[in-house]
């Protein structure tokens, strides 16, 4: 099996960069043979906020992680979400707090690593 990190930094509104690593995530996700792994640093942890509401037709980064989480996994940086006063309790379902070792390890076990 075929293993791919993305590491995501960029806020989940207000640019695309967080976004656009998740659809190539989302779309990696969907290939047989693909583990695909994010994790979310700085800003980026904000991407798994549960109850995101956005306007009608604009897209949404909690439903785009949910995709991903179908098959892979997702953690985010514990200080950077300490950082940002994002508790645990405020998490989407299956999106985990991690550490920077967590992200060592992942990041040696990866095939591939993007980073947006």
């Amino acid at each position: 099996m075929r293993s791919v990190l993305f590491i995501l930094n960029d806020a989940p509104y207000g640019n695309e960069r967080a976004y656009n690593g998740l659809r190539l995530a989302g779309a990696l996700t969907a290939k047989e043979g693909v583990q695909v792994r994010v994790f979310l640093m700085a800003d980026a942890v904000g991407c798994a906020k549960a109850g995101q509401k956005v306007p009608e037709g604009y897209y949404n980064l909690q439903l785009m992680l949910g995709k991903v989480l179908r098959k892979g996994e997702v953690a985010l940086c514990g200080t950077c979400m300490d950082a940002r006063g994002l508790g645990a309790a405020e998490l989407m379902e299956g999106a985990q707090r991690s550490t920077l070792a967590q992200l060592a390890d992942w990041t040696t076990e990866a095939d591939q690593v993007l980073v947006f």
